[in-house]
């Protein structure tokens, strides 16, 4: 059964401008200096010193005397006072030097250590010894290497690509434009979402599907075999990359078989005619279920490109029935001439 897929959609909407890439490489280009520029600083509760320089920062003890302390992004700020058990709207609305009181009369004691992921003088995000890291870079490597053939959907509406990365997510969204096959009588194409967080923010997963159309919007209409994927950052996260590698092999494997099978009808198409004159070709069309009238009106057309082939007539029943004005008339065409291309399967199975 097929649906429509608004995981893009939501992308599209949400992003802005400096997290959008034009291109695959672009984008791993961005993940892959992100990778290189940050570290990991393990520290007990107790060492986390939460301090006001302008704006509230947190001194980790990286540097014996330096009280100026890493700044906090969004969501950093969001975990340190997830982890002091205190509202972020409160401490929000405190002066920095008010708020480091807050903190540091509310952040657990103990030695169990905290990842805090660094970038420069910035955390990016605060998490205890279960978290465990996949790099965005390493999945967009991954898809570098085994999504064959696969690029970003015409640019939406706000000008998004479909290939985001911001402070706290990665998110990806690539079709093959050129991978069309023929699923139950009706022309799809392949592609597929796939995510990642390296910090925290959500999981690292996949969605392949076939579709039909994308619009502007960047809704994937008319989806069918949808297949998703998606694993927590716990344990041995990094299997996952394996996972979605396994399954993006499998949706090219398909395309290709079916985009095999698709051009191999499509010669046959091509290359078989219905008969020598119009005439005979009317009697043929006639036991293939299409109506006298709708016959002879596809016969002038593809008369006039010299042969009674299979696609000619398809092709001019298809463009019949797009200048029809009521939908249900325009299916029942569309159907006919799906079940005139089956001729064409069945002579090259």
């Amino acid at each position: 059964m097929a649906t429509n897929l608004t995981h893009a959609h939501g992308q599209l909407f949400r992003r802005n401008p400096d997290e959008v890439f034009p291109s695959l490489q672009a984008l791993w280009a961005h993940c892959d200096g992100e990778k290189a520029r940050s570290r990991d600083v393990w520290r007990p509760p107790s060492a986390l010193n939460p301090v006001a320089n302008g704006s509230l920062r947190l001194d980790v003890g990286e540097n014996e005397g330096d009280e100026h302390g890493l700044a906090l992004n969004d969501w950093s700020f969001s975990q340190l006072c997830a982890l002091a058990g205190v509202s972020k709207d409160t401490v929000n609305r405190l002066s920095p030097e008010t708020a480091g009181r807050v903190l540091r009369e509310t952040l657990p004691a103990g030695n169990k250590p905290l990842q805090l992921y660094a970038e420069g003088d910035r955390i990016r995000s605060i998490h205890g010894t279960a978290y465990t890291r996949l790099h965005n870079a390493d999945l967009v490597t991954m898809l570098r290497e085994f999504a064959v053939d696969f690029e970003p959907p015409p640019r939406g509406i706000t000008g998004g690509t479909g290939l985001y990365c911001g402070e706290q997510d990665l998110f990806c969204f690539l079709i093959d434009p050129t991978g069309w096959a023929e699923i139950g009588g009706e022309a799809f194409a392949p592609g597929f979402f796939a995510w990642n967080s390296e910090v925290g923010k959500r999981s690292v997963g996949v969605a392949t599907f076939w579709f039909q159309a994308v619009c502007q919007n960047h809704i994937v209409w008319d989806a069918t075999e949808v297949v998703e994927f998606a694993r927590k950052h716990t344990g041995k996260v990094g299997e996952a990359l394996s996972d979605i590698r396994r399954i993006i092999e499998r949706l090219v494997e398909t395309r290709d078989a079916r985009r095999d099978g698709f051009v191999s009808v499509m010669r046959t198409a091509m290359e078989t005619t219905l008969g020598n004159d119009a005439e005979e070709v009317l009697k043929a069309l006639a036991r293939n279920g299409i109506p006298k009238g709708l016959a002879k009106e596809a016969i002038a057309r593809a008369e006039s490109r010299g042969r009674f082939t299979i696609f000619a007539l398809v092709d001019a029943l298809t463009r019949m029935s797009g200048e029809l004005v009521n939908a249900g008339e325009r299916a029942d065409a569309d159907q006919r001439a799906s079940s005139l291309l089956a001729l064409a399967a069945a002579s090259s199975s």
